[in-house]
């Protein structure tokens, strides 16, 4: 019941209290009036609230950052009683707007714009309706059957330069990598000019009379390990820019897992988020998947980026090339990163960060560097 229900019951016990006391026939008419004036209306919000439809969803659900997506909104129903409009409190991320849904012969829609600034899940949807009888007497608060859903904004790629392979070793213990796994024997042929001595199957070549050799299993080539930075960002920013930063993050994630991609080189990115996840693709494998996992981290917590750093130092044994992508950079991140590079595979950071060239990074980038790292800075934009 409104402020304006609350009057009228009170003019409708006025008078009648009045005249019950007094017994004045204007007395009963117009406590009888308010009455039936009250049960007309709180019996319109009732049809209104069981004969009601209510749908809310973001179309589409999915969408790159810089797009703009619609919030359709829509109610029907068999109405014999009018209502008034829908007094619509709607959630768009973290702003809150007002709207208003006037029904028409008992169907209304609305679409509202969304401006898909930033990646991540925005929630989106209506937080609270309200409509009233035409007098204004009660009030009904209807629930929207999909409520606050999210809409998932995925990051877009850009162009990166080709990482590099080293095909030698260099001096610091790089892994030779043959290009057949002589432990693991598949099948054996025909001996053909050139094969090895060591590879003949010499009881399979007495028993045929001819020179059998062993077949091995040929090892996956080389894969790129893409390690991205998941946690906070170590400078305190402003929303927008923390925002900006990690759009920047996970858009560079995704450029280097497309340029692979692109190249037929398997990718693997473990994400130590709030949400740990991990991506692997195969030579022939998209990046649609990747692009929501990206989309879904909060980076906000997850594992220190130096611990990640070091835990991933099990998997350079298949790695030709790997690319670390972080907002920070100190004397433990740099120091990582140059243990990595030692290890054989070829190295490069991407460091994003909204001051490039600043002077308190100048050591850790020319540590990298004198290391064979190659070191590029992404501002966001």
């Amino acid at each position: 019941m409104t402020g304006r229900g609350r009057a009228l019951l009170i003019i409708a016990l006025g008078s009648l209290y009045s005249g019950l006391s007094l017994g004045g026939r204007m007395f009963y008419l117009a406590a009888i009036f308010a009455f039936l004036t009250m049960a007309f209306s709180l019996i319109t919000v009732l049809i209104a609230r069981k004969s009601l439809q209510f749908s809310c969803a973001a179309r589409p659900a999915r969408i790159l950052r810089g797009e703009k997506a619609k919030l359709h909104i829509a109610a029907r129903g068999r109405l014999p009683l009018p209502i008034s409009a829908l007094q619509l409190n709607l959630r768009v991320g973290e702003e809150t707007r007002e709207a208003q849904l006037t029904l028409s012969r008992g169907a209304a829609a609305l679409d509202l714009e969304i401006p898909a600034r930033h990646i991540g899940e925005v929630p989106v949807g209506v937080e609270q309706a309200a409509y009233t009888d035409m007098l204004g007497l009660f009030r009904m608060r209807p629930r929207f059957p999909e409520g606050i859903t999210p809409l998932l904004v995925l990051p877009r790629s850009f162009d990166v330069e080709p990482l590099r392979f080293f095909q030698s070793d260099e001096g610091r213990s790089q892994r030779s990598r043959n290009t057949e796994d002589l432990s693991s024997p598949e099948d054996t042929r025909a001996y053909r000019s050139g094969d090895a001595l060591k590879r003949v199957h010499w009881k399979l070549t007495a028993r045929k009379r001819e020179l059998i050799v062993r077949r091995f299993e040929t090892p996956a080539p080389p894969d790129t390990l893409v390690l991205l930075d998941c946690t906070a960002p170590q400078e305190s920013l402003r929303s927008d820019e923390t925002a900006s930063l990690r759009d920047t993050l996970c858009e560079t994630a995704l450029s280097v897992a497309e340029m692979q991609a692109r190249s037929d080189i398997p990718v693997r990115m473990p994400l130590y988020g709030e949400r740990a996840v991990e991506y692997a693709s195969d030579r022939s494998g998209g990046t649609g998947a990747l692009a929501e996992m990206l989309a879904r981290q909060t980076f906000v917590g997850g594992t220190d980026f130096y611990r990640v750093l070091n835990l991933e130092l099990r998997r350079l044994r298949r790695t030709g090339a790997t690319v670390i992508i972080t907002s920070r950079l100190n004397a433990q991140v740099t120091e990582a990163i140059t243990h990595i590079r030692r290890m054989g595979p070829s190295a490069r950071v991407y460091y994003i960060t909204h001051t490039p060239g600043a002077e308190t990074d100048a050591p850790y980038v020319a540590r990298l560097q004198q290391e064979l790292v190659e070191v590029c800075y992404v501002t966001p934009a």
